[in-house]
């Protein structure tokens, strides 16, 4: 199935459901529209994960076409590679090592949990599900395994050998 009739079957499945409408952002990346909070999160984890730039590629907004499955996570790790500037590709459809997802406020927890299921699905190993209101962040290891990790301690992903700080994530 191409892109073009998963977003529309995403479309049609929303339209069904006429509570919601859709903006242009969410047709087009299939995610509902990220907040002020979600942003700030977003470069928050940018910055702190850029200790991490040896070990992986960091990639926000990625374009994901996992085989039925096109999404776009917040952020990716991804194999640590160089920038081939000159074949540059739209969608990846390789699966990141592991994804970050932080829940916007239009999105039910059970939505981004049945999302990270999908991941896992596909072939991530590790899914961060970030929830802004608590100052929480879940990281799955698999889709019944996870640890919770508050603003004020120290996230542990073993999947990924990831020890961070999340003072500054939150802050």
């Amino acid at each position: 199935m191409t892109i073009k009739k998963k977003v529309y079957f995403w479309i049609k499945e929303k339209i069904m459901t006429p509570e919601v409408a859709l903006s242009e952002y969410e047709i087009e990346r299939n995610k509902p529209m990220p907040s002020l909070n979600h942003s700030l999160i977003q470069s928050n984890l940018i910055m702190e994960l850029a200790a991490y730039r040896q070990k992986y590629s960091i990639a926000s907004e990625l374009s994901l076409d996992l085989t039925d499955w096109p999404s776009v996570p917040d952020l990716s790790f991804l194999p640590k590679k160089s920038m081939d500037l000159k074949n540059d590709v739209t969608a990846v459809t390789e699966p990141p090592l592991g994804v970050i997802e932080i829940i916007s406020p239009s999105q039910s927890l059970n939505e981004l949990v049945l999302k990270a299921d999908k991941y896992f699905e596909h072939g991530v190993k590790s899914c961060w599900l970030v929830l802004p209101t608590l100052g929480n962040i879940y990281v799955f290891s698999t889709p019944d395994s996870y640890q919770i990790f508050r603003k004020n301690e120290v996230l542990t992903d073993s999947v990924l050998d990831i020890n961070l700080p999340l003072d500054q994530v939150f802050a």
